[in-house]
């Protein structure tokens, strides 16, 4: 087999020399003889391999031509011994081609693609020639199926054409006849708008009348709260003079006498003490004489804080207050937050009310007369822990009474013609105690006196 082999290798380079391709191998001739190479590849040994092919010896047929197929090429080319032992494989594959080949006419019911890659590999006279058409035919039939093809491609192109028009135009009468559905709708609701748009006006107007009702109402409710709310103040200050008055006399008739006897005794012990007094003061001796010897006299009379209040002294000396006091059972009632702020205002309010008790005290221990300290107590969160200097009588205001209501009430409760002497800077006080028989004097005027203490 090898002396046949070197024989057509000789008669192969005689032929070579005379033919030679003067253009690459077509490439449906080139991916032939490179299947060719592949599956001769197998029956050739480490040796008779090129060097540059051996290392794909352990290959499969299709990893060859896939990952050698250039490698191939190029030793069929390059390597003639290479060249001659594929086309001793092909004549034992295909030996009925190999010698039509080799004979000069290759059959015509071949494959042109395998006829060329055949005549390649066994270079047979005319081989060329064989390559050459082989490639032309391949060519033609490519272009055959590629004008098929395109033939069909462009057949399928006007069917999915037709299709598309036809989508189309049905898309088109569809996408009309939507739109006349939503013109309509649109015109509905555009008037389902307007509608709409004149209800709100009517509900916002309406709406605007109800608050303007609404405000009005709550004016209204607001004032009748406010008068509401003035009345239940009053009625709740007379029912607290009431509820003192009473607990006055329950305690009074708990004491075996009334509170008119009790009015009635101390206004007698003061016409005493003043009869006393006068009689002391004038140095009256007994009297000797009948009252018709008097009867031309001017009999002394009784005073009162109208007859001091009727001398020469002024309304800011302190000795009027000295004289008012002197007058028998006077009763000394303070207005104690009045005094207080406005002798000393940024003192605290537990020390504003002991240094006035304290004053007060001394005040009592001079002149001997009662005396009655009165503060409001309705911002009092706890009851105050005080305890009362000696001749002071300390009051607070119950919850929801103020220190004047408390001041008249105290006025109230004397017995006409007994000396009430009311300290306050307070217009409103002085006036209600003046018309309750009572001498009201300025909180300057206790200062001043207390600044002498």
């Amino acid at each position: 087999m090898v002396e046949r082999s070197d024989g057509a290798g000789g008669a192969d380079e005689a032929a070579g020399t005379a033919e030679v391709l003067d253009r690459p191998l077509p490439e449906g001739v080139r991916h032939r003889v490179i299947a060719l190479v592949a599956d001769a590849f197998g029956s050739l040994t480490i040796t008779e391999l090129p060097a540059q092919l051996r290392q794909y010896a352990r290959f499969t047929p299709t990893r060859r031509a896939k990952f050698a197929g250039n490698a191939m090429a190029a030793a069929l080319e390059s390597h003639t011994l290479f060249r001659q032992r594929i086309g001793e494989r092909l004549r034992e594959v295909q030996p009925e081609l190999a010698e039509a080949l080799e004979a000069g006419s290759p059959p015509a019911a071949a494959d042109p693609l395998d006829v060329a890659a055949a005549a390649y590999v066994l270079r047979p006279a005319g081989w060329v020639k064989l390559v050459a058409a082989a490639g032309e035919e391949a060519q033609r039939a490519q272009a055959e199926r590629a004008e098929e093809d395109t033939k069909r491609e462009l057949h399928r192109l006007r069917e999915e054409l037709a299709e598309a028009r036809a989508d189309a135009r049905a898309e088109t009468d569809r996408m009309r006849s939507d739109f006349e559905a939503a013109r309509r709708e649109a015109d509905r609701l555009h008037r389902k708008l307007r509608s709409s748009e004149s209800d709100v006006r009517r509900g916002e107007a309406a709406l605007r009348k109800a608050a303007a009702e609404l405000e009005s109402v709550r004016d209204a409710a607001a004032a009748e709260k406010s008068a509401a709310e003035t009345e239940a103040r009053r009625l709740k200050a007379r029912l607290s003079e009431t509820e003192s008055a009473l607990e006055a006399s329950r305690r009074a008739v708990r004491e075996g006498r009334s509170v008119e006897d009790m009015r009635v005794r101390l206004l007698l012990d003061t016409v005493l003490d003043a009869a006393q007094g006068l009689r002391r003061e004038l140095a009256l001796p007994p009297a000797s004489m009948h009252p018709a010897d008097t009867v031309d006299a001017v009999e002394p009379g009784r005073m009162t804080p109208k007859d001091i209040a009727s001398r020469a002294l002024s309304e800011s000396d302190p000795a009027l207050l000295d004289q008012l006091l002197a007058l028998p059972q006077a009763h000394l009632v303070v207005d104690g937050y009045n005094v207080t702020k406005t002798g000393y205002p940024t003192m605290p309010l537990e020390k504003q009310r002991l240094r006035l008790l304290g004053g007060l005290a001394v005040l009592a221990a001079q002149t001997g007369a009662e005396m009655t300290c009165v503060f409001d107590g309705a911002e009092l969160a706890a009851p105050v822990l005080l305890a009362p200097p000696r001749g002071v009588r300390v009051l607070f205001s119950k919850p929801g009474q103020t220190a004047d209501e408390l001041i008249r009430q105290l006025v109230r409760a004397e017995p006409p013609g007994r000396p009430v002497v009311v300290v306050s800077t307070d217009r409103e006080v002085a006036d209600g105690v003046a018309r309750a028989g009572a001498r009201p004097v300025a909180s300057t005027l206790l200062l001043k006196r207390l600044s002498r203490t």
